[in-house]
């Protein structure tokens, strides 16, 4: 008997799932949840498991628990819900949609959009801007968002549009096969890339920052320069592991804090020798100089590989043209310094 699925939307509960299969004889031996994963693979393992808690799945008419083995043969039967747990107001807030199929939604967010309403900011989110474009998205988990960029931090942000595409996207990210690449101008001279893996956690004092500690959670970023300036460097980042606030975190670990990221960076930085132009533009940038440029991954339901590319926005634009024309003039200035 081939796996079948039953889902219907109730706006104000939520989700109601009824799916059944016969466990074939390739997965004897198997424990029921990693059965249930290959089954069902629409569905995260930590949901099925909470499934066969809650005793919404049965075999053969019987509750068991997620480690017991299954022998094939069996008729498994799940009847579950999923609660609607946000109550989030759809608000007409613009969007740059990048790209829009049944399945999957890509966002260009500006700078200063919050993703998730919070104590903070309890509305004028991107999830309020989805909730608006696409009603349906309120029944699934976090209106589809599977990953963030912070407020200040620009770029592509993928949003799911099916249960089927929220699970696989979530898997992609936990298999790290998500290509996610930033643009970043940080503090300082860098004169090769290279790689930071140094474990990130939440600050033992500050509680709203992350921090770079030794039992915290693996964190992996890869980085190349792409152009350098007297005391600045533009660099590519790509992300192996997506924790909160990575990038800045590693970054400022390394001692090259990313320009206006007083978060993590410090007091503004101001080189000796900046012309005036410079100074004033470092001192107007009050955001982390970082963009997610690039996002590529395995389209969730057509398999294929997608990617998609944004341009930077004009605040980062205009603070590398300034950086250039620093540059220039402090060259000039040392060739005529030279000049006997």
């Amino acid at each position: 008997m081939p796996a079948h699925y039953s889902e219907t939307m109730n706006k104000s509960t939520g989700q109601n799932v009824n799916l059944s299969a016969t466990v074939p004889t390739t997965l004897a031996g198997k424990r029921l949840d990693q059965a249930l994963a290959e089954l069902f693979p629409a569905y995260s393992r930590a949901r099925l498991q909470e499934w066969i808690k809650q005793e919404q799945v049965t075999i053969d008419g019987k509750f068991k628990k997620p480690r017991e083995r299954v022998l094939g043969g069996e008729l498994i039967e799940i009847t579950a819900h999923i609660p609607r747990t946000e109550s989030w107001e759809a608000q007409n807030i613009p969007l740059d949609i990048v790209y829009e199929d049944d399945s999957l939604l890509v966002i260009n967010k500006p700078i200063g959009l919050v993703v998730h309403p919070a104590a903070g900011n309890p509305d004028k989110t991107l999830v309020n801007a989805l909730l608006n474009h696409a009603p349906h998205l309120a029944e699934l988990p976090r209106a589809g968002v599977v990953h963030r960029l912070d407020k200040d931090t620009s770029g592509l942000l993928v949003v799911a549009k099916t249960i089927n595409a929220h699970t696989q996207l979530i898997r992609q990210l936990q298999a790290r096969t998500v290509k996610r690449e930033y643009q970043a101008i940080v503090t300082g001279n860098l004169i090769a890339g290279g790689t930071v893996n140094v474990n990130i956690g939440r600050h033992p004092v500050q509680r709203q920052q992350m921090a770079a500690l030794e039992f915290g959670k693996p964190a992996i970023t890869h980085y190349r320069v792409v152009e350098r300036f007297p005391a600045h460097t533009r660099l590519k980042v790509q992300l192996e592991t997506g924790r909160t606030h990575q990038i800045r975190v590693h970054m400022a670990h390394i001692q090259h804090p990313i320009v206006g990221d007083l978060t993590y960076g410090g007091r503004l930085y101001m080189p000796k020798h900046a012309s005036e132009p410079l100074r004033q533009t470092l001192r107007e940038f009050k955001r982390q100089a970082l963009h997610a440029q690039r996002l590529g991954l395995m389209h969730p339901e057509t398999n294929e590989y997608k990617e998609w590319e944004t341009p930077l926005p004009e605040d980062m634009q205009r603070l590398l043209e300034v950086l250039r024309e620093d540059r220039d003039a402090s060259e000039n200035f040392f060739e005529d310094d030279y000049d006997y």
